[in-house]
This record gives C-alpha cells, sequence and structure tokens, in this order.
C-alpha cells in the first residue's frame, strides 16, 4: 500500500533529532560519492587494461 510509505517517513525523521538526520544524511551521500568515484575508477582500469593489449 502505497499510502503506508510516507508516515513510515515520517516516523523515521521524528525519531531522529535534527543533527542526527544531517548526519546520516551527510553519511549517505559520502557513501554514494565515494561508491560512484570507485565504479569510475575501476572503468578506468578496466579501458586501460583492454587498450594495452
Amino acid at each position: 500500500q502505497p499510502s503506508n510509505l510516507p508516515n513510515l517517513r515520517r516516523l523515521f525523521v521524528e525519531a531522529r533529532t535534527e543533527a542526527e538526520e544531517s548526519a546520516y544524511s551527510r553519511n549517505a551521500f559520502y557513501n554514494l560519492v565515494l561508491f560512484i568515484s570507485s565504479v569510475a575508477a575501476f572503468s578506468i582500469v578496466a579501458q586501460r587494461s583492454t587498450a594495452q593489449r
């Protein structure tokens, strides 16, 4: 039921303080940036290794 999803989100937001929420958001953002940059690094390494053959 899609109607329950916003309520769940509001429950999680209300359960945390503003500082905790921003800390979680910052942590998630850093994890996302780290993941994207590692994927980019792996693809660059893969391109270079196939170009050398």
